[in-house]
């Protein structure tokens, strides 16, 4: 049953749009485009919502406005974002009806891709923009569902009891690593017995890491960007360290060359610290710190700014006050404007360790000033990040409710 000729209707939300059949077999949207080759009207409710034949009617339950900005864009040929509603939702119609962000004026694209940027850390790993359509057989359809169920146990933690069950046993097994790795940090951790149990601990500890790794690469959907994720960045860096020690101390033995080789055999140990940034896969709370720090990297840069001209400035001054000005009577913790800057860092973050400080009464004019300025300073971003922080924090519990397939009661109004 092929589209007949004449009008048709697109009734979009509860608007009616008219289209001639001509002119659906001509516009860039592919979902209409497919109209006109359906034979069946099974084929047309894979493309539509519902059907009327005898008003030659197709029904889609989308967003009405959006798709009224689509047909502006094919009628004046530039497509914006539309006033007053998520950059990511329009762009899932956008989709939908089979457009790309390329569509986009220039000043959209950069704020769909901003939007896109600062919700990439929190999106739910497996969560795209706009529907995936199944088109293959019943077994690929099966293998790719089972493919996804995958990904939400092992990314997911909240989504799934298996899921919960999963992400306790890696959050116990990094839980044992630390323990491990600061007690062999220890005096009395050198005899032949306590090193042969750490090895076998450690060892298994790796492999249930490397596994863990293995699984979640080949279930991904895109290997590239898999490997591109900060924290599985950090998961490479805390597994490596691991084999090539391990291959070292095959290749060389216990001789005179890993004796050399030591220092380099320990830093790499000391890299499995990193395994403790594994935790921010379970926790919202570390989750929220890597967010905020990503989406405020602006105002960290503009805050370390403010030190560093305060440091310049008030080294400068102590050094002169304390050091240059009486030599005989010289201050030698002042005796360089770097050494006078630790002075200053302490003081702005009112740590005051006590170690070094003021003798004369013009530097401690000076410190006083010091402190006083590194208060104002520190505080002039802090509101801004804080409020970050709290909004981000409210995404991701949210986002972390929806997952597990339940909001809490605070969140249903």
């Amino acid at each position: 049953m092929k589209v007949g000729g004449g009008l048709c209707t697109l009734n979009v939300g509860g608007r009616r749009f008219l289209f001639s059949a001509e002119l659906l077999q001509r516009l860039p949207l592919s979902r209409l485009s497919r109209l006109q080759r359906c034979v069946t009207e099974s084929e047309l409710l894979e493309l539509c919502d519902d059907y009327d034949r005898d008003r030659n009617e197709f029904f889609f339950d989308r967003h009405s406005d959006a798709f009224g900005f689509i047909v502006l864009y094919l009628q004046r040929g530039s497509l914006r974002l539309l006033p007053h509603m998520c950059e990511l939702s329009f762009y899932n119609e956008m989709l939908y009806w089979g457009l790309e962000s390329c569509h986009l004026l220039p000043c959209c694209q950069r704020r769909l891709h901003d939007r896109a940027s600062d919700c990439f850390i929190h999106l739910l790993p497996g969560e795209e923009l706009g529907p995936r359509e199944e088109l293959g057989p019943r077994e690929e359809r099966g293998r790719q569902r089972w493919l996804e169920r995958m990904r939400r146990t092992l990314e997911e933690p909240t989504s799934s009891v298996a899921a919960q069950v999963l992400a306790s046993v890696s959050v116990l097994f990094v839980l044992v690593s630390m323990v491990m790795l600061c007690a062999s940090t220890l005096p009395d951790w050198t005899t032949a017995e306590m090193l042969d149990q750490h090895r076998v601990i450690e060892a298994v500890c790796i492999g249930w890491f490397t596994a863990e790794c293995l699984v979640r690469f080949i279930v991904s959907r895109d290997k590239c960007e898999f490997i591109s994720r900060p924290l599985n960045i950090i998961d490479l860096l805390a597994i490596t360290p691991y084999y090539v020690s391990v291959t070292v101390t095959i290749l060389t033995g216990e001789n005179s060359q890993l004796q050399r080789a030591g220092v380099t055999l320990r830093v790499l140990r000391i890299m499995r610290i990193f395994w403790v940034i594994k935790l921010a896969r379970h926790f919202l709370g570390l989750q929220t710190l890597g967010l905020t720090l990503r989406r405020c990297y602006r105002e960290m840069v503009m805050l370390l700014v403010f030190v560093c001209v305060a440091m310049a400035i008030f080294s400068a001054l102590a050094q002169l006050l304390e050091h240059s000005l009486d030599l005989e009577a010289s201050n030698q913790d002042y005796a360089s404007i770097p050494a006078a800057c630790w002075w200053v860092i302490i003081s702005m973050t009112t740590v005051g360790y006590g170690d070094v400080y003021p003798v004369t009464v013009a530097g401690r004019v000076l410190g006083g000033v010091c402190v006083v300025s590194g208060i104002v300073l520190l505080a002039l971003p802090i509101t801004f990040i804080y409020h970050s922080f709290v909004q981000c924090y409210t995404e991701l519990k949210v986002r972390s409710a929806r997952s597990a397939r339940s909001l809490p009661p605070e969140f249903i109004s």
